[in-house]
């Protein structure tokens, strides 16, 4: 009799930790491809960024800076390895573009130009993408951070050996407060 209570102790624990493990599995792979689903649209966005230059500089030459700088920045985030670093890389790009969608206000033809227009609809198109993408992500690590730390999970994450996962980082000009001019 106390064998037979010793087994099915033993089967309900094993199944316990099967349990936990798989989830922790499934957490991970949603994890990995939610971070997927980024690296698409951030690839989107910089290979669209050589083309949007170029369309630019034939209106404005003398926003040399602004190019230069773009070229930098897509450099650097096709070198980043950490999620921090790409997301860090990747706010900067955005301000960037920022500045340069504001300089092409300065010049009619551009702004009228078709394929200035076509690549800067795309490029709202990817960053909506980016967002949600990012979004996404956050969400997933969020579930799967949550899972390490509570109990009984925590224990087979030790076991795992499982750390954390980074969040991407929100742009610091996202967090201050909005300006409203009239």
């Amino acid at each position: 009799m106390g064998l037979i209570i010793f087994l099915v102790v033993l089967a309900i624990l094993v199944l316990w930790f099967v349990g936990i493990y798989n989830g922790f599995i499934t957490l991970k792979n949603r994890v990995e491809n939610a971070w997927a689903q980024v690296d698409v649209q951030l690839k989107r966005r910089y290979d669209l960024i050589p083309n949007l230059v170029e369309t630019v500089k034939g209106y404005a030459a003398h926003e040399k800076e602004i190019f230069e700088k773009l070229g930098e920045l897509r450099a650097k985030a096709l070198g980043a390895q950490s999620v921090k670093d790409i997301g860090e890389t990747n706010n900067q790009i955005t301000q960037t573009l920022k500045t340069l969608f504001a300089v092409a206000e300065n010049y009619p033809e551009l702004k009228a130009n078709e394929n200035f227009l076509k690549l800067q609809e795309e490029l709202a198109n990817t960053e909506n993408k980016i967002a949600f993408a990012r979004q996404f992500y956050n969400d997933v690590v969020m579930q799967y951070n949550a899972k390490q730390q509570r109990i009984p999970d925590v224990f087979v994450a030790r076991l795992m050996n499982l750390t954390p996962k980074e969040y991407y980082p929100i742009e610091e000009e996202a967090r201050g407060p909005v300006k409203v001019q009239f």
